[in-house]
């Protein structure tokens, strides 16, 4: 399920750069690019207070950050499920 919700979020996110870039028509465009500004603000809010659950990620902190942005708590609470069942 995790994987499938992840590439929803990439999925939103490609479409907003498609619309962007003039691929889709301007209504829908514009809508899914205010989602997925929606969607990095939040992640940003989110980043802001998991920050120590990001920080439990084995590679670097810049992928662990770059991850939270993109996929919000789907990347950072499997990382604090792990750490509080350890």
């Amino acid at each position: 399920m995790n994987k499938l919700l992840k590439a929803g979020c990439l999925a939103l996110y490609a479409l907003a750069v498609a619309g962007t870039l003039g691929y889709l028509p301007q209504g829908p465009a514009a809508i899914l690019q205010g989602l997925a500004l929606l969607f990095l603000a939040a992640h940003v809010l989110e980043l802001i207070f998991v920050v120590k659950y990001v920080r439990l990620y084995q590679g670097p902190l810049i992928v662990s950050v770059m991850l939270t942005l993109l996929f919000g708590l789907l990347h950072w609470m499997p990382l604090a499920k792990q750490h509080k069942g350890s």
